[in-house]
């Protein structure tokens, strides 16, 4: 049994690892076809991660991507396909900053009033396509990316100065009313050379996220069924599951977690929407994220940090005479190869329970050979 167990955890992390280690192997094959030194590259990725200011922001980036991929896993594990938690997350910290901006109210209420607002802004934009996917088998892949250009459409209409944008002075970006200090959640202060960063404090409620989606997944009935629904949706019906109502309720909690992505940035930093500080795309990276940690909240924080990294270590290659496209090709590769790699390993670890199945059977037809002939 504790063969097995083994096996399986090697399994499980040979996917992840084979994807990195080929996508490292094709970019150095692209760096050197460029003229290029790709060793020296790595090496300047892996010094300039070694400074404490690109650590902090290299926490900082990966808490929101984590957010972004815990969302996407979610979907992935009832296999339905969110794509529209770019648009969720980004109507959602724009609708949050505009309440909390409106109110001045104590601490903990304050913060309380705009994650409780960027979680059912992005649970309601979300739940539309799941309400389409059970009542009218609207696929959510085509839902959900044409919410994501609805969300950017309303919050173009929405960011205007005669609604909720205001002009601050001496900026010539359209943003929220500021929110006042009491919505100022605490960050983690880092001493980097005389000057002090801070680390999100929202890191924590990611950690408590990830946390969340284990337990509920792995200690639950509602987990249960999610996950016996995404394997099987004829096998749950049959055992009594009311699918339509899991795929509603996945829909709901993946919007709900993709509004709180945009909470460490506009609690942490900017403390106002405005377009240049919640960029689109984020929900997408969270896709490759989630498929790069298999959909494991451990796997997803490894990913998010990976990510994180290659994203901030792309500037220092520029600076450094090198195409700072090379992380984005490294992403693009993994995302490539994770894919391969999953299915490589999944008919590999097939035909080994084949091997053990047809193992077993041999050893239980030797065992009634010796029986009835003694």
């Amino acid at each position: 049994m504790k063969r097995i167990d083994k096996e399986k955890l090697v399994l499980a992390l040979a996917a992840p690892v084979l994807a990195v280690v080929v996508a490292m192997a094709l970019s150095s094959g692209i760096v050197a076809a460029s003229g290029k030194d790709p060793i020296e590259a790595f090496r300047l990725m892996l010094e300039y991660s070694a400074n404490a200011d690109t650590q902090v922001l290299i926490l900082n980036r990966a808490t929101t991507y984590y957010l972004a991929a815990v969302a996407v896993a979610i979907g992935f594990r009832m296999n339905l396909f969110n794509i529209g938690v770019d648009g969720q997350y980004r109507i959602a910290a724009m609708l949050a900053a505009a309440v909390g901006g409106a109110v001045t109210l104590p601490g903990p209420l304050h913060m309380t009033l705009i994650l409780v607002t960027a979680i059912l802004v992005g649970a309601v934009w979300s739940g539309v396509a799941g309400v389409l996917k059970t009542h009218r088998g609207v696929s959510e892949v085509v839902s959900t990316i044409m919410l994501n250009a609805v969300a950017t459409a309303l919050i173009a209409y929405l960011m205007r100065d005669s609604l909720l944008g205001v002009l601050p002075q001496g900026s010539d970006q359209l943003t929220t009313e500021p929110l006042a200090d009491s919505a100022d959640f605490p960050g983690i202060p880092v001493d980097v050379d005389g000057r002090t960063m801070e680390v999100y404090g929202f890191i924590f409620i990611a950690v408590a996220v990830g946390i969340g989606f284990h337990y509920l997944l792995n200690r639950t009935t509602f987990g249960f069924d999610l996950r016996a629904a995404g394997a099987s949706e004829s096998a749950a019906v049959a055992s009594g599951v009311d699918t339509k109502r899991m795929v509603l309720y996945s829909m709901l909690l993946s919007g709900g977690i993709a509004g709180l992505i945009g909470m460490p940035q506009l609690l942490g930093e900017s403390h106002s929407y405005g377009v240049a500080d919640f960029p689109a795309g984020v929900g997408f990276t969270g896709i490759a994220i989630a498929l790069l940690g298999r959909n494991n909240p451990l796997g997803i924080a490894f990913g998010a940090l990976l990510w994180a990294f290659l994203d901030r270590s792309a500037p220092n290659l520029d600076f450094n005479g090198f195409e700072k496209e090379i992380a984005t090709i490294m992403q693009g590769l993994i995302v490539i190869s994770v894919v391969v790699a999953y299915e490589l390993v999944r008919r590999y670890g097939l035909r080994r329970q084949q091997q053990r199945v047809g193992e077993e059977l041999a050893q239980a037809a030797r065992r009634n050979v010796t029986e009835v002939a003694a």
